[in-house]
This record gives C-alpha cells, sequence and structure tokens, in this order.
C-alpha cells in the first residue's frame, strides 16, 4: 500500500530533524565542555587549583579539538541529503549562520522499495537497533519531531535537537567502532564469525562460484558490516534498516570510502565516567579498516524501510517476499519486535522450503515498559524456542557438524554446535570501566512446514 501524504510529510520531517541534529553535533556537544567549565569556575579558588595541577583544563580543551573532528566527520556524513530523495531545508546554519544548498545525485538504482546497491533511504520513525544498557529505548520514536521543512513555503523555526537526538548520533558514532574498525574486530569475531560459520555450514555442498544463487537476508543491518561480509562470501545479500543515523552513516562508508582508515573520530568523549585513563577517552578511531569493495559481479542491496511492512505482506503466496529468501541472519534484532510472533511469521514466510534462519542475541525487549502506548509482548528464550516450533521451525538442538578449521590442517576438525549461548558485548568500549556481557542465544533453524 502506497504511503499516505500525511506518512510523507511525517518521514520529510523525521530525515530533516535527523539532518539537524547531525549539523548540531558540535554546538551541542560543545555546550557540555562549558558546563564542566563553568562547574570548575565555582569551586573554591584551592580546589581549582588542585584540577589545574593535574590539567583538568588542558583535557578540556583536548576534548573540544575531539569534538569538532567528530563534527568534521559527520558534516561528510550529511553532505548530500538530497541523495536520498528528501528535499531539506538547511535553515540557517547554528555553526556558520549559513545555510547550504548542495545539488543532489540522481540514484538510478532506487526502486520503489528504497533499494539500491550500497545505498540507502526511508523512514526511522521507531526505536534504532541500540542495545545500549543505560537507556533500553534509546533510539525510541520522538514524539516531538518539530518542524524544519514547510511545504506551504514559510520557513518554520530550524528544529532544536534533544538530548534523545544526540544519544542516537552518540551511539552511531560507537557502532561504528563495532562495525568498521580493527577495535571492532573481537566484537564482530563474536557476533558475526559464528552466523557465517553456521551460513557456510548450510550451504557446505555450494561451490563458491554458485553462492551467488542463494539470497540471504539481514534484517536490522545497522552499519551494514554482517551483510557486507555475507556478500563477501559470495552470496546474494540484502540488508534491511530503519534508522536515518545509521543509513546515512553507513552510505559514507560504503560508497565514498576511498581507502582503509581515511575517518577519524573520537567516539568516548562524551561521557567523562568509569575512565581510567585521559589516553583511554582521547583515543582516536580510524575507520574503515577494511576499503568495503566487491568482486565483479557480487549481489549485495541495502533497503531502508521497517521489517515488517517491507517484508511482511499478506499470508499470500503470491506475494513477491514469499519464499524468496534461502537464509535469513538476526543478529541483536529479533528482541526490537512488538509481536514477536509476527517476526516469526514473516521470517518463515520468506525463507523457502528448508531455509535457514541464523539467530545471536539477547532478548532486551525493546517495547517493554514503552511510554508510548505501542503494545509490547515479551517471552523468555524457551518460549521463543518453543513459538518458533509452533510456526514451522526445526531448532537443531541436539545435532552436531564437523567443520574443517580455518586455523588447522585439513585433518583436524572444530565442532560446531547449532544451538548455544554466546558472550557477546556490544558497542562496549574495550577500555573502559563498565562493561556489559550478554549472553546471548544462539541457534539456527530450517523452515520444515
Amino acid at each position: 500500500m502506497a504511503p499516505s501524504a500525511l506518512d510523507i510529510e511525517e518521514e520529510q520531517r523525521h530525515f530533516s530533524n535527523v539532518i539537524s541534529t547531525f549539523q548540531n553535533y558540535a554546538s551541542y556537544s560543545l555546550a557540555a565542555s562549558n558546563r564542566r567549565r563553568k562547574d570548575l569556575f565555582t569551586l573554591p579558588q584551592a580546589d581549582q587549583e588542585l584540577l589545574s595541577s593535574l590539567g583538568y583544563k588542558e583535557k578540556l580543551e583536548e576534548v573540544d579539538k575531539a569534538i569538532i573532528t567528530n563534527a568534521e566527520f559527520l558534516k561528510q556524513v550529511v553532505a548530500d541529503p538530497e541523495i536520498f530523495g528528501h528535499d531539506v531545508d538547511d535553515g540557517d546554519d547554528e555553526e556558520t549562520g549559513e545555510g547550504e544548498q548542495v545539488e543532489g545525485r540522481n540514484l538510478s538504482s532506487q526502486s520503489q522499495e528504497h533499494q539500491h546497491t550500497h545505498n540507502h533511504d526511508g523512514p526511522d520513525q521507531s526505536h534504532s537497533r541500540s542495545h545500549s544498557h543505560h537507556n533500553h529505548h534509546s533510539g525510541g520514536h520522538d514524539q516531538n519531531h518539530g518542524h524544519s521543512h514547510d511545504h506551504g513555503g514559510r520557513r518554520q523555526k530550524r528544529y532544536k535537537p534533544t538530548e534523545f537526538d544526540m544519544d542516537k548520533l552518540r551511539s552511531t558514532l560507537k557502532q561504528l567502532v563495532r562495525d568498521w574498525s580493527e577495535e571492532g574486530a573481537e566484537e564482530r569475531k563474536t557476533s558475526y564469525e559464528p552466523m557465517k560459520e553456521a551460513l557456510l555450514a548450510h550451504f557446505s555442498d555450494i561451490p563458491r562460484e554458485e553462492r551467488r544463487n542463494f539470497r540471504v537476508l539481514v534484517p536490522g543491518a545497522g552499519l551494514g558490516r554482517l551483510a557486507y561480509d555475507v556478500a563477501n562470501l559470495g552470496f546474494a545479500c540484502q540488508g534491511n534498516e530503519f534508522s536515518h543515523y545509521m543509513l546515512l552513516t553507513s552510505f559514507l562508508i560504503l560508497n565514498r570510502s576511498e581507502e582503509v582508515k581515511i575517518h577519524t573520530i573520537y567516539p568516548y568523549v562524551h561521557s567523562f565516567s568509569n575512565v581510567p585513563t585521559r589516553a583511554s577517552m582521547l583515543r582516536a578511531i580510524s575507520i574503515p579498516d577494511v576499503l568495503p569493495n566487491l568482486p565483479a559481479g557480487s549481489n549485495f542491496s541495502l533497503v531502508a524501510g521497517d521489517f515488517e511492512e517491507i517484508y511482511g505482506g499478506k499470508a499470500d503466496p503470491d506475494e513477491p517476499q514469499s519464499g524468496l529468501w534461502d537464509a535469513v541472519m538476526t543478529c541483536f534484532f529479533i528482541d526490537t519486535a512488538k509481536n514477536i510472533v509476527n517476526y516469526l511469521r514473516i521470517i518463515h514466510r520468506i525463507l523457502a522450503p528448508g531455509g535457514v534462519w541464523i539467530n545471536l542475541g539477547p532478548l532486551l525487549w525493546h517495547w517493554e515498559n514503552n511510554n508510548t502506548n505501542d503494545p509490547s509482548v515479551e517471552l523468555d528464550l524457551a518460549e521463543v524456542k518453543e513459538l518458533a516450533r509452533k510456526i514451522g521451525f526445526e531448532l537443531k538442538v541436539d545435532r552436531f557438524t564437523l567443520l574443517p578449521s580455518k586455523f588447522s590442517s585439513d585433518k583436524d576438525f572444530d565442532i560446531y554446535q547449532n544451538e548455544k549461548t554466546i558472550d557477546a558485548t556490544y558497542t562496549t568500549n574495550s577500555e573502559g570501566m563498565l562493561g556489559y556481557t550478554y549472553r546471548t542465544a544462539f541457534w539456527t533453524a530450517t523452515k520444515i512446514l
């Protein structure tokens, strides 16, 4: 069903607000540093002198410089917002006092479903797929989008980003560490490698040159690394993502990266809590760790929008997505459901007979105790697995597969277990004093009904 005029206007308004959040990052973040300076000057003179002897003022100056570097990167992310098919009203630039108009690019590969190779577009009116412990709904739907665009031609007051908006932007910087830096390699190894190994195990009898004939869907693709890795294995892979913050940023990484480590960010300068040293807080992260090119003939795309809206459809065998996918890979995703029953039904419906669903993640139900009156169904792990069986999946609980070890000779084998618990972190600061570890559920399941 085509979106209504109201839906289009709301999407346009929200997209403009996201762009405004990127553009106002520097002024918002520098204001936090100024507050710390102001707090310093409220202390007794003796206390100020002691803190000055520790280099506290100099640290604030270094943080300011890091924020400016982050802002320069974020400006690149939103340099050409019109390529996403939205008419963005820049208004008066808060930092320079000048508005900037950028010519849009024609994305000829864009389709009605907002699909394009390495390109991104679409709505983000719900929570991002964040697994932040300090705020379970850190990507939640902001009920106060504000107006930065007026279809009647009147210039509205420029949208002022909230702390909620900035939290999502800061989370995106941390997500860049997880997906596209050398520092994030350990997290990717813990979360992505078991899933990729399970995919290869399921299609172990398929020669690499024939993998392009098998379609893999990665819902909740975030910044796109897992989907990119799957495409790099030779499969036809499509990622699906909802968040404009993720979509804008991944577009830059996937389409505008001309060399490895071309960008530098400082993702850990926004909080002074649980910091062991100044160096750990101010350490620079270089991205991307690989040049995201793919071999000729690769089939890799990202589709923007809501998973249920794009892939749900009706229980109609003639519906385009029905039975289309040979594998669905959900990483830190299924707990974003309001109705987990519908998520699993969709996954089952879009899989081909005998298709495989590979899952890894916790059950941090994103809509639990929400204040937006949205429905939310929260199941425990045993219930989720039983639900999957009732819908028509076979979870491979007791079966083991021998796989050749990539780290040993051909005569040695690793034991691959189809269902297990894996300890994993999510955008954790490896040098911080606080970290959370998820006991994630990992399984492979095949469509049998």
